[in-house]
């Protein structure tokens, strides 16, 4: 058994980090080679250094960002006081000192003053119920050296990602796919089960990937992994329970209680945190707490996709140190590879490439970063959360079979008028219409585009086991919980951490933070959302910090105006390029994709979303299949 252990560049002196991991099980790495190079493919996620464990039954990586306890104490890979134990950590945890005193008193010995070392010594006094005491983001992997066992987790909500595969007897996991295709052995091809999904969701649907075996660790669950056995569990899962005895009062106050002790708790760190800040409530009120310090917001030289404004207004009013940029549509398009590289499988959500952007402006003046995402689907934020009050009367008074004949009817005429999706989703249940809070390509148009050897399946059919999970709900709180773990999991949390590292920052979400969630949990429906907006209660807790005009804002996401693009040049033809190539013919009719795309600029049609999620899986595929990372700062 050996261990080596770097700073910065120089090797062999003891070292530790946080925000990247990597490892593999059950093959000799001598001189630590292989191990190297799968973390040198994510050392942007930990550009301060670099610690590496090995022995005959493992290898473990670790690149750090270094945010608590910033001297070289506070490197990884750490080990408990007898060294039976070693652990490698991505994350914050946020009751790490209340924790330690606990475990000091049990008699534990701290060597450093880092939350890693805290989920350590809670590992050896409570096994693996010390999920259960841990307050943060995180996954971590810790190797047993006497039992040759590894104990992998993730953290309750999805924050911080964790892949893995197997090749052979191997067992090899990573904060990032990119890690994983270094090691020998594993060949790379397209799942095109995830390709099926990816073209309804515009994401891929965890646990998948786009990588066929490579999977997503799923939220709130952790694993072991002894020889070639995995044993996956669930040890959390978000259960709403609404409390209908709640007043709006109570809920005001509380919500104003937890989620004030949430950012306090977000903003412990040894460097300084700033925030980002849209003119939306959910940055907007994190940044009410922000006085005198940096705020962050992008946007676009178009009057429909450009919160800049608001934003700066609020930051005066709220005294921050604000800090903006307008995107312009070159500097867009040329991060598109870059993005796509670091996302790791494609994306259509094209924020994505704001989302970069506001990282990169942040990342030159700040390490850490505080953001909204989280509190729609805890809170009930989405604008489509009104979709079943606004059926209920037609769906109340009007029989099913009659429905049905009428969404029937409507689907039979042609082209598209007032009312026509209306018709057909008041015939649906919230099961069968709502598949999250993204869905796009209809089951007709996937047969359309798609080459025929390429199944399709219902996009209902991934959703089922959520709903099956709730059923007995009430339909808005049926929509969050799949939002929860679909949208929220596969596309949300996804972008930010792989935009916000790919800049060498963190990014932490105080809305989505379990003493947050105790209280969200409890939200009766009225108190979510009705007739005056979504998010009631935490916009009336909001609003006695902000504006009102800020609070009762109503959504509006991060826009970009690709409809806009797809019809000029330079753009329309270098998508046409992507479209007729070689790759597309792989796994696309692509007589198809240019009827498509040709009826898009003509305005027959708006079919900016469809192109958008063909478009960036070409992208995807030409990097990792062909042109690799250093073609990533070419033009698109």
């Amino acid at each position: 058994m050996f261990t080596i252990c770097t700073w910065g560049q120089a090797p062999f002196r003891r070292s530790i980090s946080m925000c990247g991991i990597t490892g593999f099980t059950g093959r000799v790495d001598e001189g630590g080679s292989l191990v190297r190079r799968m973390a040198d493919r994510i050392t942007h996620r930990g550009p301060d250094s670099e610690g590496y464990y090995l022995d005959d039954g493992i290898g473990m990586g670790f690149r750090r960002l270094s945010i608590i306890d910033i001297t070289e104490r506070g490197d990884q890979p750490i080990f408990n006081e007898d060294r039976s134990l070693v652990i490698t950590f991505n994350g914050e945890i946020y009751n790490y000192r209340e924790l330690r005193d606990e475990l000091k008193k049990e008699g534990h010995v701290f060597s450093t003053g880092t939350d890693t070392e805290t989920i350590l010594h809670g590992y050896e006094q409570w096994g693996e119920e010390v999920l259960e005491h841990l307050r943060g983001m995180f996954t971590f992997a810790v190797w047993n050296i006497k039992t040759q066992e590894l104990f992998l987790a993730r953290d309750f909500f999805g924050i911080k990602p964790l892949h893995y595969t197997t090749v052979g007897d191997h067992f090899v996991y990573g904060s990032e796919i990119s890690s994983l295709l270094e090691f020998p052995g594993f060949e790379k091809k397209v799942d095109l089960k995830a390709l099926d999904a990816y073209l309804s969701f515009e994401y891929v649907v965890p646990p998948m990937t786009m990588f066929e075996g490579v999977y997503s660790l799923l939220p709130g669950h952790c694993m072991r992994v002894k020889g070639t056995e995995t044993h996956i569990r669930r040890y959390w899962e978000p259960v709403f329970e609404p409390d209908e005895e709640m007043t709006e009062e109570e809920a005001v106050e509380e919500i104003s209680r937890v989620f004030a002790d949430s950012v306090s708790a977000h903003r412990i760190a040894d460097v300084e945190v700033g925030c980002f800040l849209s003119g939306g409530i959910d940055s907007s009120f994190s940044a009410s707490f922000f006085g005198g310090q940096k705020s962050f917001t992008v946007g676009f030289a178009y009057d429909k996709y450009n919160e800049c404004e608001y934003s700066a207004e609020l930051a005066k009013e709220v005294g921050l140190d604000h800090h903006q940029k307008l995107i312009t549509p070159e500097e867009y398009w040329s991060t598109i590879r870059h993005v796509q590289y670091h996302l790791g499988q494609p994306s259509a959500d094209a924020s994505c490439i704001a989302l970069f952007h506001v990282c990169k402006i942040a990342g030159e003046k700040v390490k850490v970063v505080l953001s909204g995402e989280g509190a729609d689907e805890l809170f009930g934020g989405y604008n489509l959360y009104h979709e079943p009050d606004d059926l209920a009367p037609f769906q109340h008074t009007v029989p099913l079979g009659v429905r049905k004949f009428l969404a029937s009817a409507a689907e039979a005429f042609p082209g598209r008028f007032k009312g026509k999706d209306f018709l057909r989703r008041a015939a649906l249940t919230t099961e069968e219409r709502f598949i999250g809070n993204n869905s796009l390509i209809q089951m007709k148009t996937k047969r359309r585009l798609l080459k025929d050897s390429i199944p399709v399946t219902r996009p209902q059919e991934y959703t089922a086991p959520y709903y099956a999970r709730i059923h007995g709900a009430d339909d808005l709180t049926k929509m969050q919980y799949l939002d929860m773990h679909v949208w929220m999991v596969g596309d949300i949390l996804v972008k930010s951490d792989r935009m916000s590292m790919a800049n060498s920052l963190e990014l932490r979400v105080p809305f989505l933070d379990r003493k947050v969630w105790e209280t969200a949990r409890r939200l009766p429906k009225r108190l979510r959302v009705n007739e005056k907006n979504t998010k009631y209660a935490l916009r009336q807790a909001a609003q006695r910090r902000l504006p009102e005009k800020t609070a009762q804002r109503r959504k509006l996401g991060f826009p970009v105006p690709t409809r806009i693009w797809l019809r000029e040049e330079p753009y329309y033809s270098r998508v046409m390029e992507y479209f007729t190539s070689e790759d597309a013919k792989l796994f696309f009719k692509t007589e198809e994709l240019v009827k498509l795309l040709e009826d898009h600029k003509n305005q027959k049609a708006d079919n900016n979303r469809a192109i958008w999620t063909v478009l960036m899986f070409l992208c995807w595929y030409d990097i990792y299949f062909h042109n690799g990372p250093h073609e990533l700062g070419a033009a698109f």
